[in-house]
């Protein structure tokens, strides 16, 4: 039991962050190598909690530059968005809202009607096919910056990151998309698609906190937990640093590996699922 809770742990901290989607593999792959784990007991949610939390920490201390200059620019100016700084915190405020308000009153009923593993094996395929259509929308000319990026730009990348509710289909890999059919380069649109993933993912283990302090979670499991979490936060540090560079040096297609790989898996899941 121990050491697939470890193994999820580092299955979390990639595929949170690759265009992959982690819930998508947390469905498919524990059941396609009948792991024995049992999703529905009670310290189930208060584990995923702190895989959840231990993610963000990685987030959080990867562009821990950024948040410094964010923040300490809106300090500066006052909330302004006349400060270059300042401006691109309230873009990821504007677009975080549309993903937290959909998550908040949608992520159970969609997860209870989407959450099979069928469902999961084809949506990760679909979820393939965009990543292949992300390569295909991104821009030769025309490009804009980060500190360019509209409002209504940044709104439409946030909402894309609600497709991550249904199992199958990633964040990160929605908002990376949504960036590129907007305008932005692959290093600018993975920059922000991290940093707007950021306050997502340290709300969704934030809000589940109380339920981890009351959770009845086994004693002889704690450690591993607590352990857990600092191994998804270890491979969630080393995915941004992979990916970072990955979207820089691969100008032309850098979503094509990671297309083909969803497409695969979703077809190995069907046919043996």
């Amino acid at each position: 039991m121990h050491l697939y809770l470890l193994a999820i742990a580092a299955l979390q901290g990639v595929t949170e962050l690759f265009p992959i989607s982690s819930l998508g593999h947390s469905i498919l792959i524990p059941a396609l190598f009948h792991w024995p784990i049992d999703r529905t007991a009670d310290w189930f949610l208060p584990f995923i909690v702190v895989l959840h939390l231990g993610t963000a920490t990685a987030l959080l201390i990867y562009f821990w530059r950024d948040w410094a200059r964010l923040i300490g620019g809106w300090l500066r100016a006052g909330g302004k968005a006349s400060n270059p700084d300042a401006r691109l915190l309230w873009l990821i405020v504007a677009g975080t809202i549309p993903a937290g308000l959909l998550g908040l009153l949608l992520a159970h009923k969609i997860k209870a009607l989407f959450g099979g593993f069928t469902f999961a094996a084809i949506a990760l395929m679909l979820n393939g096919l965009l990543l292949l259509g992300g390569d295909a929308l991104k821009h030769r000319r025309g490009l804009i910056a980060l500190p360019e990026l509209g409002w209504l730009r940044a709104f439409l990348i946030g909402l894309a990151q609600a497709l991550a509710l249904i199992p199958g289909f990633s964040r990160s890999g929605a908002t990376l998309v949504a960036g590129l059919g907007l305008g932005l380069n692959y290093a600018d649109s993975a920059r922000f698609s991290f940093l707007l993933a950021t306050p997502i993912i340290a709300a969704a283990g934030v809000l589940e906190v109380p339920k981890l302090m009351h959770a009845g979670v086994p004693h002889e499991l704690l450690g591993t937990i607590a352990a857990a979490g600092v191994l998804a936060g270890v491979f969630a540090w080393l995915s941004t640093w992979f990916l970072m560079r990955w979207f820089t040096d691969h100008e032309m297609k850098a979503l094509r590996p990671f297309g083909i790989y969803c497409l695969l898996l979703g077809a190995v899941a069907l046919l043996v699922g």
